[in-house]
């Protein structure tokens, strides 16, 4: 069974070249809507989908007059500013069309290293899904410097199926998938329809960018499928111009699938456990201990007392009224607040901080018990 077939949770990558028009550097408004007819289907048997979609510099070059050349990074910036709309405009009109509506997100390179604003970019995807949106990602261009940048868009997808937990990640290209070698120069290049780990062998199959809008590349996407596949995450490369890419995929259309590593899911709890040190410790007591053996989220009900001086996404240790150290996570509150809302429940927080926040303390996704 294809890993698409059983996805509940999906983020599709969209390039420049598939999505402008190169002619007329307009949007490809009639493959964008088939585009969004599928993302409707999944969306209908309970698929959740994220979008990453490049394409703003590129709707954007031509009215600038910055065509022919390389762009400095100014330019790139300003470029970016003006194609942005264009780009949000393009899918909110395709997605409006089949009775979704589009959100649009920009992050950096930055948002997916930096645990705050890891812990608040995921937090926003996963409201935004709640509420039955298609968010709309792509790199911030517009602030973020080259020593921030992610540079492509592939990366940028493996970075958000990462943090959102993503079941696959598909990358639609002008490439029906990864080669022994560069078919456009190697006629013996073979197809391969499966890889079942990203090894050194498979990353040196990666050549350089093509020319043109893409600034990814076969390199870019091993990178990216090291990335998802690390998570847990299904990856394909699939060629994406034809109308209805997605369901030609579902329908067997010829891709590489790059299958999710069996520790992939459990990485990041080890990372959690073992590779921060906690900066504060929260006591609880023994209905939260049970709990959190169960599989739950420490609620701020369960939490006895707070010690040490810690900010909204530093490691924790959670230990038992015995002293005995259950679990370490990544904290929803600091410290003041989370002294300020032990011992109550979560229907209570609003009117004791002044403003809603995660029903949590620490979520159950950033919570690894000790010993698993």
């Amino acid at each position: 069974m294809s890993p698409l077939a059983s996805a509940r949770r999906l983020v599709v990558k969209i390039g420049s070249a598939l999505l402008v028009e190169e002619s007329s550097a307009s949007p490809r408004a009639a493959w964008l809507a088939t585009v969004a007819a599928d993302i409707a289907a999944l969306r209908a048997r309970g698929v959740e989908v994220i979008v990453v979609s490049s394409g703003a510099v590129a709707l954007a070059r031509r009215a600038l007059g910055l065509t022919g050349r390389a762009l400095r990074l100014e330019q790139k910036q300003a470029a970016a500013a003006v194609g942005q709309i264009r780009l949000a405009g393009a899918w909110e009109a395709a997605l409006a069309a089949e009775g979704l509506r589009a959100a649009q997100l920009l992050l950096t390179l930055e948002d997916s290293e930096d645990r705050r604003r890891y812990l608040n970019a995921r937090a926003t995807l996963g409201t935004l899904l709640e509420l039955g949106c298609v968010p709309v990602i792509n790199e911030n261009d517009t602030v973020a410097t080259a020593e921030i940048r992610f540079g492509d868009n592939d990366r940028l997808a493996a970075r958000v199926a990462e943090m959102v937990q993503a079941d696959a990640l598909i990358l639609f290209s002008d490439i029906d998938g990864l080669y022994t070698a560069d078919p456009r120069k190697n006629p013996a290049a073979r197809h391969l329809p499966l890889v079942d780990r990203v090894t050194d062998e498979i990353m040196a199959m990666g050549g350089e960018p093509p020319p043109g809008y893409s600034s990814g590349g076969m390199r870019t996407k091993l990178i990216a499928a090291r990335i998802a596949t690390g998570a847990g995450c299904a990856m394909a490369i699939a060629k994406g111009y034809t109308d209805h890419p997605l369901r030609a995929l579902e329908q067997g259309a010829r891709c590489t699938w790059f299958l999710p590593a069996p520790e992939g899911r459990s990485a990041r709890k080890q990372w959690i456990a073992g590779s921060l040190a906690p900066l504060g410790t929260l006591t609880v007591d023994a209905g939260a201990a049970r709990a959190l053996r169960r599989g739950s989220s420490l609620l701020p009900a369960g939490v006895r007392a707070v010690q040490g001086e810690f900010s909204r996404g530093d490691p924790l240790s959670v230990r038992d009224e015995a002293g005995r150290e259950l679990a370490r996570g990544l904290s929803a509150y600091d410290a003041a607040d989370a002294r300020r809302i032990a011992g109550h429940r979560s229907d209570e927080i609003e009117a004791i901080l002044g403003w809603r926040g995660r029903d949590e303390i620490i979520h159950r996704d950033d919570l690894a018990l000790l010993g698993d």
